[in-house]
């Protein structure tokens, strides 16, 4: 209700915690992890008075669908359902979290994955809570999105329980120790 009132304008609390150079400064810090992320090009905000509204741009990342636009094009398979796992993964074990993972938020281009869209994102400490939170709006999403229309079990072979196994896999360095 409040989203319909105040649109896309936010209550000014200070330059620093505008939502555009806070998602700035994440995406910075997650590109300097080697996370795939857009690149951040630039962040502004407009006050006026006790509302602002706020900008980012970021560099776009060629030839990519979402992972919606995969399932809806019936190329979400459980090769491409792991590799979403093990990308959750490697956000997760460093500490992000994503307030609105879901499958248009996921971006598949040629070579690598991508998640875009860390407005309200934030670096918490790693807890399986918000970890399963996370997992479970990406599976909400794909079941929203149609993913589980030929059925729940066929859903769960197919898509979900290969997007866990890649999730649960070991990361790359834990297999070179």
């Amino acid at each position: 209700m409040v989203a319909t009132i105040l649109g896309d304008r936010y209550l000014w609390n200070g330059r620093e915690k505008t939502r555009s150079f806070a998602e700035f400064r994440l995406l910075s810090s997650m590109r300097k992890a080697g996370l795939p992320v857009p690149q951040p090009v630039a962040a502004r905000y407009v006050r006026s008075g006790l509302y602002y509204t706020a900008d980012l741009m970021t560099r776009r990342i060629d030839h990519a669908c979402t992972l919606a636009q995969s399932l809806e094009q019936g190329h979400l398979d459980s090769t491409l359902a792991r590799n979403t796992g093990m990308l959750i993964a490697r956000f997760h074990r460093h500490g992000i979290w994503h307030a609105d993972l879901n499958a248009h938020n996921i971006l598949v281009s040629r070579n690598t994955l991508y998640i875009i869209d860390f407005d309200r994102g934030e670096m918490r400490a790693p807890a399986a809570s918000w970890q399963q939170a996370n997992l479970q709006r990406l599976r909400r999403s794909l079941v929203k999105l149609g993913a589980a229309a030929d059925g729940e079990t066929r859903f769960e072979h197919r898509i979900w329980s290969p997007l866990l196994q890649g999730y649960e896999s070991p990361s790359e360095k834990e297999l070179r120790e």
